[in-house]
């Protein structure tokens, strides 16, 4: 009943003037419940980052952010030592306080920023800056602008570059302080201030020997670094570093990672290959989302033999539509929980103008509530990334 009620406003569009209609009015006529149901539920809610959190195992302080590896596990044979590896099977006892922080307050900045676009009310602005401050400025709460214990090893590792996937939550807070940059109520200099986190946390970013190895993987760890690089340097406005990441996607990430048919056979080779699939798409089609502008055309940008994002969506949407299609194997976890309303759709839909997804995209959940899906869903606003 949830998703039928959701989909009567997309109905009413589409049989009055359609002409008149944008696409802003389609995505809000599905979300705007959800939206202000969400934002005014959190506005009265304490901002919580990473200092509210501490592990013993982190071998950093209480203002870094720290996580565990998620596929490792305690050693059978060796109660007390080094942790194996189980590959696409997540640790349920690793510490994960400060990713669900993280989650938390993109989720909150994604809602406020989207009530904001739909009402123009200052309150929701005003409350993304609370929540910023405390992240990014504040003396006794804020984070380190670096990622050096992220997905650490027990008897292994501190911290390791793949972890730097965990901050990819930060994308849509960028987003969000983007949007709610002029609003009344929003001081010019606290808004600097937070600029300026996520500028030293980009040159770390663009610096540091751990974000070099994940720039260098050949899987989704690299389209994601390229996705908040990218995202950071828009808030930031670094127009070298999104030249970078145009030429990244077109030179490296979409010839190496995506084959002739619109698939990833990386991702399809590892024991999630449906949900890393989705995850993968989602990233690309959200790089190009950020990076394209109107001297610079990455949606309708093709590899010398023939690839490019519109092989991809064309490729997975029929296995959203109908996951019994799906002929690479059944992920080892969280197989059920997928598919959710991918911002592959709706951005796809807007880019190429078509219909059909924009349906499929309005029909699936757009409220999921298990943290390992909000986990892989990075981008769960569509509304604050229109122009």
């Amino acid at each position: 009943m949830k998703k039928l009620f959701a989909f009567f406003p997309f109905i009413f569009f589409f049989c009055s003037n359609a002409s008149a209609i944008t696409w802003q009015d389609k995505i809000s006529a599905v979300l705007k419940p959800h939206i202000l149901s969400q934002a005014n539920g959190w506005l009265d809610d304490a901002p919580e980052t990473v200092t509210a959190h501490f592990s013993d195992r982190s071998a950093g302080g209480r203002h870094d952010f720290f996580s565990e590896g998620d596929f490792w596990w305690p050693d059978p044979n060796n109660p007390g030592g080094p942790y194996i590896r189980r590959d696409g099977q997540s640790n349920p006892d690793n510490f994960v306080a400060h990713r669900h922080a993280m989650v938390r307050l993109s989720r909150i900045c994604g809602a406020m920023a989207s009530a904001y676009r739909l009402t123009g009310a200052p309150k929701y602005a005003q409350r993304i800056m609370i929540h910023a401050k405390a992240w990014f400025v504040a003396s006794e709460t804020k984070m380190n602008p670096s990622l050096l214990y992220a997905q650490a090893i027990h008897g292994r590792e501190t911290g390791r570059g793949i972890g730097i996937i965990d901050t990819v939550h930060l994308v849509e807070v960028a987003q969000a302080l983007l949007v709610i940059r002029h609003a009344e109520g929003v001081d010019t200099a606290d808004w600097e201030a937070v600029q300026k986190w996520f500028a030293d946390y980009l040159d770390w970013l663009m610096t540091h020997p751990y974000s070099m190895d994940e720039k260098n993987t050949l899987n989704n760890h690299a389209t994601t670094w390229v996705m908040q690089v990218a995202s950071f340097a828009k808030l930031t406005g670094n127009e070298q570093i999104l030249e970078m990441c145009r030429n990244r996607y077109k030179e490296v990430l979409l010839p190496n990672q995506m084959a002739t048919n619109g698939s990833f056979p990386r991702e399809l080779n590892r024991t999630k290959p449906y949900g890393y699939s989705l995850f993968n798409l989602d990233a690309m089609v959200v790089i190009c989302q950020i990076l394209s502008d109107r001297d610079n055309d990455l949606w309708n940008f093709t590899t010398a033999d023939g690839k490019n994002i519109l092989n991809g969506i064309e490729f997975l949407s029929p296995y959203v539509a109908d996951k019994d299609k799906w002929k690479y194997g059944e992920d080892v976890f969280y197989w059920d929980e997928w598919p959710v309303a991918h911002p592959f759709l709706i951005f796809g839909a807007l880019a190429f103008d078509r219909r059909e997804w924009f349906d499929l995209w309005v029909q699936l959940e757009h409220d999921p509530q298990v943290h390992e899906v909000l986990r892989n869903l990075p981008i769960r606003n569509p509304l604050i990334w229109i122009p």
